[in-house]
């Protein structure tokens, strides 16, 4: 082993560079500068190039981290980015959005006195500087098998499923709803963590490997089910899920309280450039209003670092649990609250008043109390604890639930789970119809993107395990 390796025991972890937070809350810029390359090969050298990498472990995608954290510290960048590749389709992409604290991050061996290695930064800048350099090229099949595929859904599954299944020499047909390919990381995903030109990229990169765009194409009514089972070998549905939960309570139909997707959605094509009226009324622009945004996942976090960045008089995120027990990543609840974001922990709403438009939330305070079958604690209301928030703007990011897809799709066939999701056999990812897979979150729920990529990824190889063995059959019988 170099000697350039082992070096966390001398150098203390470090980031790139973030952006002063009074700089950031006036853009949607990214807030972390490009690692400079001594200081990227220098914190990748803090691996302990462990026996058992725990850091791979628990990577969906189980990346190679530890040799490409070597490679790095050693200057080979090109063969870094081979080896982050060969496992992740969009290593810039998970480099810049995964919950790395949750994950490899998280996991780290190196003991937490010395703090772990900055892996998604590393996997950033070795993946940007690819791009730079022109090493990325888009996948070429070394010759077309004259089979074809149709995927419905261009978010993180669909795109990594497209992408495998070319490189295999399928003609690759992507069909979505939306005006541009990305999903969730176009529409949901604001710009301060994924800059839309990093998607686009992507989107440009399968484009000329041959991939066949159709967008504005929503399969029901006017793209029927049937005609695209009949049109290609296989399909696979991968159109993730964006039913937003709703809340019960009195007021929560005033004007004024809307889905988190339905505001970020408009803040990011407000920031694409297109016209978005519900932004220009001011219905889904936080400018000079005061906002509480309810929820503690990673969407609630972007919703209130939106708001920050809109002009908004105060954002607050109500959240009935404490900061130990918050599902979304820490690393984002520290940006929100050095650009100023107020959490009110323990607190959860019971109504919302207003006249003609949402005033205020009044909530109640909650207390942890015994776990329940799952482990976790429960919550209960604290008696006379009630208290009441301004809110002229109020945003549920509560999570997301599976659309009808049997009833839009027009396919009373397609078998559920008891939860909505798409029923799949879990090691060949075939639906209830033939030839029909389907992969990330429309089968697992609502979950991160490096699982979409993991689905759609494995997916495409059983998705070609089947068209094989059914092109072998058919050759047999003729």
């Amino acid at each position: 082993m170099p000697e350039r390796m082992l070096q966390f025991v001398r150098l203390p972890q470090q980031t790139p560079d973030k952006r002063d937070p009074a700089a950031r809350r006036a853009d949607f810029r990214e807030i972390y500068a490009d690692f400079q390359p001594a200081r990227a090969a220098a914190q990748a050298s803090r691996c302990s190039q462990c026996g058992v990498p725990f850091c791979q472990v628990h990577c969906p995608l189980h990346n190679n981290i530890p040799d490409w954290l070597k490679l790095t510290a050693e200057g080979r960048l090109e063969e870094a980015y081979e080896l982050a590749s060969a496992t992740n389709s969009f290593p810039e992409i998970c480099g810049r959005i995964c919950p790395q604290d949750r994950l490899c991050e998280g996991n780290c061996v190196i003991e937490k006195g010395y703090d772990s290695v900055t892996i998604g930064a590393v996997e950033r800048y070795i993946t940007d500087t690819a791009f730079d350099r022109g090493w990325v090229r888009a996948v070429a099949p070394r010759a077309e098998n004259g089979l074809s595929v149709g995927i419905i859904g261009a978010g993180p599954a669909g795109l990594a499923a497209a992408e495998q299944l070319r490189r295999l020499g399928y003609a690759v047909h992507v069909y979505d709803r939306y005006d541009r390919v990305g999903g969730l990381l176009i529409y949901g995903i604001p710009g301060f963590k994924l800059e839309k030109h990093i998607v686009q990229r992507r989107h440009d990169l399968l484009a000329a490997a041959g991939v066949q765009f159709h967008l504005g194409a929503e399969v029901g009514p006017d793209l029927p089910f049937g005609e695209l089972r009949a049109r290609h070998d296989a399909l696979l549905i991968a159109t993730g899920v964006y039913k937003a939960r709703d809340i019960g309570g009195p007021g929560v139909g005033l004007p004024g309280i809307v889905p988190a997707l339905d505001y970020l959605t408009a803040s990011n094509r407000q920031g694409l450039g297109d016209t978005v009226p519900d932004f220009a009324s001011g219905m889904l622009d936080a400018a000079g209003k005061n906002v509480v945004v309810i929820g503690g996942g990673d969407t609630a976090m972007d919703c209130v670092r939106t708001a920050v960045r809109q002009g908004a008089a105060s954002v607050k995120c109500l959240y009935r649990r404490d900061r130990a027990n918050m599902p979304g990543s820490m690393r984002e609840v520290k940006n929100a609250e050095e650009e100023g974001v107020e959490f009110v922990w323990l607190s959860a709403p019971e109504a919302f008043l207003g006249d003609d438009c949402v005033a205020a939330v009044r909530a109640v305070r909650m207390r942890l109390g015994l776990p329940d079958a799952s482990g976790r604690q429960t919550v209960e209301p604290v008696e006379g604890s009630h208290f009441t928030l301004p809110a002229d703007l109020v945003i549920k990011a509560l999570g997301f639930d599976p659309e009808d897809l049997p009833g839009a799709f027009g396919v009373p066939d397609l078998a559920l789970t008891r939860w909505g999701t798409l029923k799949t056999d879990h090691r060949t990812f075939m639906t209830s119809l033939p030839g029909v897979f389907a992969a990330g979150d429309i089968v697992r729920g609502a979950s991160l993107v490096v699982w979409a990529i993991r689905d759609g990824r494995d997916a495409a190889a059983q998705m070609h395990a089947w068209v094989r063995q059914n092109a072998a059959v058919a050759i047999a019988a003729e």
